[in-house]
């Protein structure tokens, strides 16, 4: 098994390599979509995340506010530091369950969007970093996904800087690029991960991975 950790700023286009990583065989462990799953109604994680910020942060059906949330959280950094004490064990402890029911030969990839944020590049075997300039993830996190740019720039504020994402990069992929441009270098990229496999390199008779793709 290969454990890739995946990361990116917020807009830099990590959800769309993450899909094409898919199609060429990879098992994706979605750290965001499981941190929606354990703060689901009726959960122990949603339930924690009332007593800590108050029930305004739940919708009238029960669920989770999340915009309420996100305009509390991402102005202040002592409340985004709690709200993910409380969150990222459970993610944690989930991405663990899914990892280990992997197959040997697997390249498991986990979408772990504060990754650098939280110090957890030495549990992966490869660390890719999607990359994009600050101005075309403006532009995207306002165009495509209609916030407003005052609120997209203090996501963007609470995250690691480029600079600190690609301090830990291995591997990084330019976002910033046309989709046939971005499907050839993910090519490229997956081609390298499965070099990299100890289960498949030591079928192959090498014994350990490759280290001369590019990157």
């Amino acid at each position: 098994m290969l454990k890739v950790g995946l990361t990116g700023g917020i807009g830099a286009g990590k959800s769309e390599v993450s899909r094409l990583l898919v199609e060429h065989g990879a098992l994706l462990i979605d750290a965001d979509r499981i941190a929606r799953e354990v703060v689901a109604p009726g959960t122990p994680g949603l339930a924690a995340v009332a007593e800590a910020f108050g029930e305004d942060v739940l919708a009238a059906d029960g669920s989770l506010d999340r915009p309420r949330l996100g305009s509390i959280v991402f102005a202040d950094p002592e409340k985004l530091a709690l709200l993910n004490s409380i969150v990222h064990p459970l993610v944690g402890a989930r991405s663990q369950e899914l990892e280990t029911a992997a197959a040997d030969d697997a390249v498991v990839i986990h979408d772990v969007p504060l990754l650098t944020e939280n110090g957890l590049a030495p549990l992966y075997d490869v660390v890719v970093v999607v990359d994009a300039p600050p101005g075309t993830q403006l532009d995207r996190l306002v165009r495509l996904r209609g916030m407003t740019e005052d609120d997209a720039r203090a996501r963007m504020a609470a995250q690691a800087s480029r600079e600190q994402r690609r301090e830990i990069a291995d591997i990084v992929i330019d976002n910033d690029v046309p989709l046939d441009a971005l499907r050839k270098r993910v090519a490229e990229v997956w081609d390298d991960l499965v070099r990299r496999v100890p289960a498949r390199a030591e079928r192959s008779g090498d014994g350990r991975p490759r280290d001369d793709a590019p990157e």
